[in-house]
């Protein structure tokens, strides 16, 4: 018969886990706020304009992958700084998330 101590279990089961992945699930909800506020302007707004954004990806796009790679913050001034330059007089291009 085997006896399991407290945090003796299986990894990831020890309360330091726990208390990691919880940490790590607050510290992700404002950028996933950010994510769902994108979509909320792709469902409504968006849906309005025609789709001729001059930069790959389009800018709705890459304000979710700078929120998801960035965070709330960081991302958001990304989204917004690309938002600045996407105007008649850019030239446009690849644009990755960096």
């Amino acid at each position: 018969m085997t006896v399991l101590r407290y945090g003796a279990g299986k990894a990831g089961t020890s309360a330091t886990g726990r208390l990691r992945r919880a940490y790590t699930g607050v510290t992700r909800l404002p950028g996933l706020l950010g994510i769902g506020l994108v979509w909320l302007y792709r469902l409504t707004l968006g849906a309005l304009f025609p789709t001729t954004c001059k930069y790959h990806p389009s800018c709705s796009e890459y304000a979710v992958q700078a929120l998801r790679r960035h965070g709330l913050v960081r991302g958001g001034i990304l989204a917004g700084w690309r938002l600045l330059r996407c105007n008649p007089w850019s030239h446009g291009g690849f644009d990755p998330v960096r």
